[in-house]
C-alpha cells in the first residue's frame, strides 16, 4: 500500500478519515478499504468504502460525493435548470468529474451535446472505474471529455448554451475562481440569450459569507435569480444551497416530470425554492 495521506489515520485496526472542515468542525468516517489512490497534477484523488456511506471520492482529503447520498446533489443540480429551460439541446458542466451530474442530463433525450470541462483527467477515471454507483460508467456519445480548466475555457464561448451547470468543488485553490465574478460573467457570456445556469453556493448554515456572494453576483449579471436548496447528508450541515441564473425565464416549465430518479419528483422541483425563514431573511438583507 502506498504511503497514507496525513488525513487518513489507522486507529485499533481501523481506518479512520478525517476531513478539515473549518478551524473549530472535523468530520470522522470510518474506512473499511481504500480502493483507489493516486495523485495527479492538481490533487490527490482517492476512492474509499467507508461503512456508513459506501464508496467515496475523496479529493486532497474532502470528500466530494458517496453512493450512499451522491445522487441528491447529482439530481437537484442537473433536473431544475434543465426544467427552466423549455427546449435544453446544448449543455456545459464545468466540474462534475465524478460524472453523476452528466449521467442525470443525458436523461433528457432532446438534449443533443453535454461539454464536459474537467481539469484533472483522474477523477473521470477513477470515478468510471471505481464508483459506478456514482459514474453508471457514463459512455454516452453526446458526453465529450474536455480536460481543461473550465475558468479558461469558458473565457471564450460566446452565445453557446442553452444551460450551464457549474459542479465546482469547494471555493479553495484553483476552484475559488469559480466562485469570483468575472467567471460568472463570462458564463453570462457563453449562454445563448435564453440560457439557465445554477452552481452549487455551499452551506446556508456555515457558508453563508461564499451563498450571499454568489448570489449577489449572479443577482447583478441575469434578470432572474433564485435560490433552492436540498438535504445531503454527507455535506457539512446537511443543507445546501444551489443559486440559478436565468436570462428569460422565471418560472419551471410546466409540463410532468418523468425522469427515473432516487429524489428528484414534481413536488420537489417547486417546493424545493420554499426557502427556511432564517435564509429569506438573510437574502432579503441583501
Amino acid at each position: 500500500m502506498k504511503q497514507l495521506p496525513n488525513y487518513i489515520k489507522k486507529e485499533n485496526g481501523d481506518y479512520w478519515l478525517t476531513e478539515d472542515e473549518r478551524e473549530n468542525l472535523k468530520l470522522s468516517y470510518r474506512i473499511k478499504e481504500i480502493i483507489y489512490q493516486e495523485k495527479s497534477p492538481f490533487q490527490e484523488v482517492m476512492i474509499v468504502d467507508s461503512y456508513d456511506f459506501g464508496r467515496m471520492l475523496v479529493l486532497d482529503g474532502v470528500v466530494q460525493t458517496t453512493s450512499m447520498d451522491g445522487y441528491i446533489y447529482n439530481e437537484m443540480i442537473t433536473h431544475i435548470p434543465l426544467h427552466f429551460h423549455p427546449h435544453p439541446k446544448r449543455v456545459l458542466i464545468i466540474g462534475g468529474g465524478d460524472l453523476g451530474a452528466a449521467r442525470e442530463v443525458t436523461k433528457y433525450d432532446q438534449v443533443e451535446k453535454i461539454d464536459l470541462v474537467e481539469i484533472d483527467e483522474l477523477v473521470v477515471q477513477a470515478c468510471k472505474k471505481y464508483l459506478p454507483e456514482v459514474s453508471g460508467n457514463l459512455s454516452d456519445p453526446r458526453v465529450q471529455f474536455i480536460y481543461q480548466d473550465g475558468v479558461e475555457f469558458v473565457k471564450n464561448r460566446k452565445n453557446e448554451y442553452d444551460v450551464i451547470i457549474v459542479d465546482s468543488s469547494d471555493p479553495v485553490g484553483p476552484a475559488k475562481q469559480l466562485f469570483e465574478y468575472d467567471f460568472y460573467q463570462n458564463i453570462y457570456q457563453a449562454l445563448k440569450d435564453d440560457g439557465v445556469m445554477v452552481c452549487q453556493s455551499q452551506s446556508p448554515i456555515f457558508h453563508f459569507d461564499v451563498l450571499k456572494q454568489t448570489y449577489k453576483h449572479i443577482r447583478s449579471l441575469f434578470p432572474f435569480t433564485s435560490l433552492y436548496m436540498a438535504t445531503v447528508p454527507t455535506y457539512p450541515g446537511g443543507l445546501w444551497s444551489f443559486t440559478l441564473g436565468s436570462k428569460k425565464y422565471n418560472q419551471l416549465v410546466q409540463k410532468p416530470f418523468d425522469k427515473q430518479t432516487n429524489y428528484v419528483n414534481e413536488e420537489i422541483l417547486h417546493k424545493s425554492f420554499y426557502l427556511p425563514e432564517f435564509v429569506r431573511r438573510k437574502l432579503n438583507e441583501i
